[in-house]
């Protein structure tokens, strides 16, 4: 994708968790750009902040809503408040996630909770909240960001790869419960290859960049989800480096 695709999102409000930075902002920076208005849902105050404040200066409408997903009275919390605001959610990005990079042998129960507490129960929790807020309202579109671990796995990759797969599963089950449910809510998995983020360069400083792809490529697969007409939906989609070791 070359950022061609068109979307007007103006009078749409989106969350975006894990929006912070890396693919995150890259996803912030594309709704936001397409007109929506961008909640960006993160622990990271200081960075979140930053981000709100430059597209802030281009006129856009992008704010910080700090939300720890792994807690369900948190998340429930923020869709109350923006509810008792009159700020519909229209799409929901489920993106916040963690990794441990270790062998089982030496994972501890509370990194391995955190994992899939972050990885899995979190954006559950956040479709809890925002799919029967979408039916009621005849419409909505979520997407949940998946991984190549989510078809297939490698060492050191136990907690992730567990929490990411069992995330596909709910996706397509919620896939199926929207086609039965309401036809105006969209729900799309977005399996993105390896991206040149702090997720994967602060964890593997020595990291073939080349071998990676921009986050900004996989933004793009977002908007182009959300920007099929009615009628249609892509339930999943895959982007990956064309040189990816991990699939398929």
């Amino acid at each position: 994708m070359d950022g061609s695709v068109q979307l007007d999102l103006r009078g749409r409000r989106a969350v975006v968790t894990g929006g912070a930075r890396g693919l995150g902002a890259a996803i912030t920076r594309r709704l936001a750009g397409a007109g929506a208005a961008v909640h960006v849902v993160d622990v990271r105050r200081e960075e979140a902040e930053k981000l709100c404040a430059r597209l802030g200066e281009d006129g856009a409408d992008v704010r910080f809503t700090p939300v720890d997903v792994r807690d369900p009275d948190e998340v429930a919390a923020a869709f109350r408040e923006w509810e008792a605001a009159s700020l519909q959610v229209d799409v929901l990005v489920n993106n916040a996630a963690v990794d441990v990079s270790k062998p089982i042998e030496h994972l501890s129960a509370e990194e391995v909770t955190r994992v899939v507490s972050t990885n899995l129960l979190g954006p559950m929790y956040l479709c809890l909240e925002a799919y029967r807020r979408m039916v009621a309202r005849g419409g909505g579109h979520i997407v949940n960001i998946l991984s190549t671990a989510s078809n297939r796995t490698w060492t050191e990759a136990g907690p992730y790869s567990a929490g990411k797969s069992g995330l596909r599963a709910f996706t397509h089950t919620l896939f199926k419960e929207a086609q039965r449910d309401c036809l105006g809510v969209g729900v799309t998995g977005v399996i993105a290859g390896g991206m040149a983020t702090p997720f994967v360069l602060e964890r593997f400083p020595d990291a073939d960049t080349a071998k990676l792809q921009s986050p900004e490529i996989v933004a793009d697969a977002v908007v182009y989800a959300l920007s099929v007409p009615a009628g249609s939906v892509v339930p999943e989609l895959v982007v990956v480096p064309r040189n990816e070791p991990s699939w398929p």
